[in-house]
């Protein structure tokens, strides 16, 4: 079984709490950013549902870029340790800590 690209984010974060990701994302011609951090996400542009099952990050949305910056997050002082990786390369970085 594989999981979903949200839910490797999400745990890439667990492993790695003092770290933030900012997902750039496209779906149905629409934008969003994404915040995942200690297993958590959330929309940066939109609402986020209170239900947990209901993904903020759907199934086919396309990944433009994510940033790892270090936690916790500040959007008036962010402190970035990467910008700009795409899903190829954060999927390396996922492999390397068992995701």
């Amino acid at each position: 079984m594989t999981d979903s690209i949200a839910r490797r984010l999400e745990q890439y974060t667990v492993r790695r709490p003092q770290e933030v990701l900012i997902v750039r994302v496209e779906t149905e011609g629409e934008f969003d950013e994404i915040a995942v951090f200690k297993g958590f996400s959330s929309s940066l542009v939109r609402s986020t549902a209170f239900d947990p099952d209901i993904p903020v990050l759907p199934e086919g949305a396309k990944i433009i870029s994510i940033d790892r910056l270090a936690g916790p997050y500040n959007p008036k002082s962010p402190r970035y340790l990467q910008q700009g990786l795409s899903w190829e390369t954060m999927k390396s970085l996922l492999l390397e800590i068992g995701i």
